[in-house]
């Protein structure tokens, strides 16, 4: 078996062992971390099957991971709002967004969706020895390396569109940082570039957030005195992002 499908299998279970902890965590309301933290989990699965499509079992299990993370994307957003409101002293807004909390994580916990994911899990490493066996996996790290690399000329060809579209590049940037994480020992980009593309997740995260806030502030009165705030930092995230954007592609011309 190569080094590359070790590292590959090696990961799954651990990820499997963070997803399952994540789980009970969710059923017991033990924290209000749970949540995000199985979303990190299940980003990194996916950055981790990503490069491997066309691999017995890899469509199933990528797909499995989609329907949680739709699942779960409406319910951290509303926990990061929730969050926001809090910090500005809106409590009674804050807080009825936090209401029904141990409902909504026991209800992730017990979901189809994570139970699918656990179950292709569990034998996921098996569909892979067995690639591994049928010769389907030889040239693995030449493989991946090479759908890494795509996915560092489509960032690039994006941000020299001078029409670009923050929400196209914000998931550009976030497939190419974490499938650099999943791999590596590919070293697909040095410390600084790592650095840069982390700022303008960062930079473009904030200016996604204040965005959507603002879409809900027009169907909810109770959010109508952030509006303001919330305009005057759009405004400045907006700005702030283009000089990150700016600088990360001028690094991506020098790599």
């Amino acid at each position: 078996m190569s080094a590359m499908l070790d590292h590959v299998i090696t990961q799954v279970l651990a990820l499997q062992v963070r997803l399952l902890a994540c789980r009970e965590r969710l059923a017991d309301d033990v924290d209000s971390e749970a949540l995000h933290d199985l979303r990190i989990a299940l980003r990194r699965l996916r950055s981790l099957l990503r490069p491997l499509r066309g691999l017995p079992g890899v469509d199933q299990l990528e797909g499995a991971a989609k329907s949680l993370g739709t699942l779960t994307t409406p319910l951290r957003d509303r926990e990061v709002l929730a969050a926001q409101l809090l910090r500005q002293g809106h409590e009674q807004a804050g807080q009825r967004r936090l209401e029904g909390r141990a409902r909504t994580f026991a209800s992730v916990a017990g979901s189809r969706q994570l139970d699918r994911v656990l179950a292709i899990l569990d034998s996921f490493p098996l569909f892979l020895r067995a690639c591994d066996r049928e010769g389907l996996a030889r040239g693995l790290e030449k493989r991946i390396d090479k759908r890494l690399d795509k996915q560092w000329r489509k960032l690039r060809k994006a941000l020299e569109d001078p029409a670009h579209d923050r929400h196209r590049l914000r998931l550009l940037i976030k497939r190419v940082r974490y499938g650099d994480e999943a791999y590596p020992q590919l070293d697909s980009a040095g410390k600084k570039l790592r650095r840069l593309l982390k700022r303008a997740q960062g930079d473009l995260g904030e200016w996604h957030d204040r965005l959507q806030w603002l879409l809900q502030a027009r169907d909810h009165a109770d959010l109508a005195p952030c509006k303001a705030a919330w305009e005057r930092e759009l405004h400045e995230a907006e700005q702030k992002a283009d000089v990150t954007l700016e600088v990360l592609l001028a690094a991506l011309a020098r790599r």
